[in-house]
């Protein structure tokens, strides 16, 4: 089966539960969490006036098509509470599929890997705590790379405050 990261992301209500919620929906179907990294407490990217993020990812195994994963990431955030408000707004959940088995998409509804990632500290964080050495199927470089060429990261920590880093 394809395996897929994702980016998981949060600003109201339990954003903890949000988080796990989210998880717990994809393994009930059948799309088995693999891995999943620590949560970091992120500012906001693109609109800066709302409240921070709590931001993860994950690596899960899919048995669904691209398309039918992302109906399935909105079906789940539906049920989590997310309704549609103004782009990179604040949300009860927000599930992004960053890439999916290797391959490239672009279509008017989906694009893979997804487009933004490679900007922002609060996907590449995450995202190199589980698959560091991952090549960008665009790029051909490493999540790692990718990460590094970001410089000085700010505004990204782990949550909640004063976690450690398992060795």
């Amino acid at each position: 089966m394809p395996l897929v990261y994702l980016g998981l992301g949060s600003n109201l209500g339990d954003r903890q539960a949000a988080l796990d919620g989210a998880c717990a929906q994809l393994q009930a179907a059948h799309c088995p969490v693999l891995r999943r990294s620590r949560n970091y407490e992120t500012e906001p990217w693109g609109v800066l006036d709302q409240p921070r993020f709590l931001n993860a990812a994950c690596l899960i195994e899919v048995p669904l098509a691209p398309h039918a994963l992302l109906h399935l990431l909105k079906d789940i955030e539906r049920t989590l509470g997310r309704t549609p408000t103004r782009r990179n707004g604040p949300r009860v959940i927000d599930l992004d599929i960053l890439l999916y088995d290797g391959i490239q998409i672009a279509t008017e509804e989906l694009t893979i890997p997804h487009p933004g990632m490679l900007q922002r500290s609060t996907v590449l964080v995450p995202l190199a705590e589980i698959a560091a050495s991952v090549l960008h199927p665009v790029t051909g470089r490493s999540v790692a790379d990718h990460l590094a060429a970001l410089g000085t990261i700010t505004g990204v920590a782990p949550y909640p405050p004063g976690l450690q880093e398992l060795r």
